[in-house]
Order: structure tokens, then C-alpha cells, then sequence
């Protein structure tokens, strides 16, 4: 399993100075996160020179792409691009939302098997983050969407499982379709709390993906809306370090 840091960690700035904070960090890897409401990097960004932005990331860190994520929904229209942009930087995979609560399941079948087409045809692997308030909250629905979507996977975000409504509902089965992870340490009533404060058991989600033979990338993704900032280079790299440890 490889170890990286989500550039939404750093959300609150430009991205080229959330890479150098990562670096900083200890972290050789990353994860570009994308979001047109956000200052940081924006879909539109990529999609307007996806050529030029690949030659800017390349000279603007030393740090390995290994994931792009997406917050928002893309227009299949523009995923081709996504992906052509993915495989030019030698990133493997793109995590992007699953449908929100309401929307028909075939529907969202539908629109997921597209992108997974898509990926596929560039040798990118698709994944869609489990997150409260879409479809994917709930596990025995997650795994019917990969199910409904042959080469499809699941982003695993721990946290929504522990916080959501579905907590109490057994979440193995989603296992062998998890292409990703991203962790922050949570309880029942807090998405996010310092590591070491929550419920969130790394042993025991490690020795998980272990069993169905995980070998991707496990990224931390810390939310700077949801702690003091003055206080996370030190929970990046007490996460880092734990992880490293369990690995």
C-alpha cells in the first residue's frame, strides 16, 4: 500500500503552495483534488489546457500524482479529457461522487458504467467516494452500484460509514471493491477530530484491505474548514507516520 496526502488537506490555498506544505509534511505522494467553488484547483482549470496543465504540475512539485479527485460531477462530455490528462502525468486513477440522495438507481448505473468506459479505454481505473447524503452512503448500495458496473470501485471514506445513518450496518462486503481510501480520524458524532481522539480503527481497516489483497494508496484527507489550521502539519504527520508504522 502506498501512503499519500490529499491536496484537500491544504484547500484553503493555492495549490502549488499546498504541494510544498505536503512535501513538507514528509509526504512523497499525492492527491489533486478538484473543486470549481474552490480557489484551489478547479475542474475548468484542467479542462480548458489540459496539456499546459500537465507541463505546470510537473514543474511546480517534485511530488508523485497518484490519484486526481474530483468533488464535483463531470460532464461525460469532459471525461475523456480528464482521463487523457490522468495518464499523461502517469496517475492511475480518478475518484469522482457518486449520485446525491433521490436519484434513480439505473440512472446513476447508467452514468457510472459510462465513465468506467472511459477509464478504462486509458488505462485509468474509476472509482466513485462514499459520502453522506449520495447513494454511496450506504454500503449494501455501494456495492450493488460496482456490482451494476463491471471495472467500477469505491473510494472508501471510513468516516462517512461511522458518522452517516448507516452505521450499524455491516460494511465487509465493500471490501473487495475498494480501489481507495481516504482517512481522517471521525466518531458517531464528529466528522473530523484529531487523530488519536476518534473512532476510527487503522489496524483493523489496514488488516481489511490486506485481506483482499490492497495494494493502492491509502490518502489523507483532512478537512481545514473543520479544525484550527495552526495544528495541521502536526495531525498530517502524526497520521503519516501511524500509517507507516501499520504498514
Amino acid at each position: 500500500m502506498l501512503v499519500a496526502a490529499s491536496t484537500r488537506c491544504f484547500s484553503d490555498v493555492p495549490i502549488h503552495q499546498a504541494c510544498f506544505h505536503i512535501d513538507d509534511m514528509g509526504y512523497d505522494k499525492v492527491e489533486l483534488w478538484f473543486s470549481e467553488g474552490s480557489e484551489h484547483l478547479k475542474p475548468s482549470e484542467l479542462l480548458s489546457e489540459p496539456d499546459r496543465f500537465a507541463v505546470r504540475y510537473r514543474e511546480m512539485t517534485r511530488l508523485t500524482p497518484v490519484s486526481f479527485c474530483f468533488e464535483d460531477d463531470i460532464p461525460l462530455s469532459d471525461f475523456r479529457t480528464i482521463t487523457r490528462t490522468a495518464k499523461q502525468l502517469r496517475v492511475p486513477h480518478v475518484t469522482v461522487p457518486s449520485a446525491a440522495l433521490g436519484t434513480p438507481f439505473n440512472s446513476e448505473v447508467d452514468r457510472l458504467r459510462e465513465l468506467t468506459r472511459i477509464g478504462i479505454a486509458d488505462g485509468i481505473v474509476v472509482s466513485f467516494k462514499t459520502r453522506i447524503g449520495h447513494l454511496s452512503e450506504d454500503p449494501r448500495t455501494a456495492v450493488e452500484l460496482c456490482q451494476a458496473a463491471p471495472g467500477l470501485g469505491i473510494t472508501l471514506d471510513p468516516s462517512c460509514f461511522l458518522c452517516g445513518p448507516h452505521h450499524s450496518t455491516n460494511v465487509d462486503p465493500v471490501f473487495p471493491y475498494v480501489f481507495h481510501v481516504h482517512l481522517r480520524d471521525s466518531t458517531r458524532e464528529q466528522l473530523q477530530v484529531p487523530v488519536g481522539l476518534g473512532e476510527i480503527d487503522y489496524a483493523r481497516l489496514i488488516s481489511q484491505l490486506e485481506r483482499v489483497n490492497f495494494t493502492r494508496t491509502l490518502s489523507v484527507e483532512i478537512m481545514p474548514e473543520l479544525m484550527d489550521v495552526s495544528g495541521r502539519g502536526v495531525e498530517l504527520r502524526k497520521v503519516r507516520l501511524l500509517l507507516e508504522s501499520l504498514l
